[in-house]
């Protein structure tokens, strides 16, 4: 399902510090903003290495007013915290105009390197932990309907409206996720130490 790069285990990172990581964040970031979204994987800009990026707005989450500011995960490893699962809608352009039902842990814990070198030892919950698992999911070629237990629910994303109250706030859910490899207008390729860079076209949106 879609580019080969997303069926496959990324690579770890060997150096976070490195100048053509700091570049590949760079254009991530450029890249989700054009978008809009709330998170990215490396993958899905077709480099196979383990980094992602999200943000969750202040009050999306009932369960966690807070903002997430942009996070960085290089080397990222979640561990579930509780047995329990949430089943909500998702989304990814990994996926065009697709979106399904999906259990994630309501709890995760999520340990990584920052872009600095730094270590990163966080806990998440609700939508954050959403996020996190969906975006870390990419970095072992998961896609989110190999998660989903019911496939009657994976379904054209039109075709929400006719499943039950509260449309509107699982669409939101939806745009939320949408992953950015249709959007993204590459500008130029560049090979560093084996890796394709995609450096993406100037977008007007300001980050976060």
């Amino acid at each position: 399902m879609g580019h080969p790069v997303l069926r496959a285990s990324a690579a770890e990172v060997a150096d976070p510090t490195a100048p053509e990581i700091r570049r590949l964040i760079d254009d991530m970031l450029e890249t989700m903003v054009d978008a809009d979204g709330a998170g990215l994987a490396a993958p899905q800009v077709h480099v196979p290495l383990r980094v992602v990026m999200f943000h969750v707005p202040e009050g999306r989450d009932e369960d966690a007013l807070d903002a997430v500011p942009l996070t960085v995960l290089i080397n990222p490893v979640v561990e579930p915290l509780t047995d329990e699962r949430r089943v909500d809608w998702e989304g990814c352009l990994s996926v065009p105009g697709m979106m399904g039902a999906v259990p994630r842990y309501n709890r995760v814990r999520y340990r990584a390197l920052g872009p600095g070198g730094e270590s990163i030892d966080s806990i998440a919950e609700g939508f954050h932990a959403r996020v996190v698992q969906h975006e870390c999911d990419h970095l072992d070629g998961f896609l989110y309907p190999q998660r989903m237990e019911d496939l009657s629910l994976l379904m054209f994303s039109d075709q929400l409206r006719y499943h039950g109250e509260g449309d509107e706030e699982l669409v939101m859910v939806i745009l939320s996720f949408f992953s950015v490899t249709k959007n993204y207008k590459k500008k130029k390729k560049k090979k560093k130490g084996g890796m394709l860079i995609m450096t993406t076209s100037s977008g007007s949106a300001a980050c976060l």
